[in-house]
């Protein structure tokens, strides 16, 4: 089992600096407009913005199935 949590643990921290590397990169070698056109003008805090997406996204989905759930079981019940 510690092997498994080595090994997970490894690969989430060679990917968090694959992916830091390769953000430097592009953010080095990319002129501006192309940059601004692929991450949007906050260049800095892309990777909060896609978090903040996903969280709202799986919020609404939550709700999405709740109330359809309420909807379906609620009927049952009077």
């Amino acid at each position: 089992m510690f092997k498994r949590l080595f090994w997970i643990g490894a690969g989430v921290a060679l990917g968090v600096i694959a992916v830091s590397k390769a953000q430097a990169y592009v953010k080095a070698n990319t002129p501006d407009t192309a940059r601004q056109f692929i991450l949007g003008p906050d260049q800095d805090h892309v990777g909060m913005r896609t978090l903040e997406g996903l969280v709202d996204q799986f919020k609404q989905a939550q709700h999405a199935r709740e109330e359809e759930l309420n909807s379906r079981y609620m009927g049952k019940l009077q």
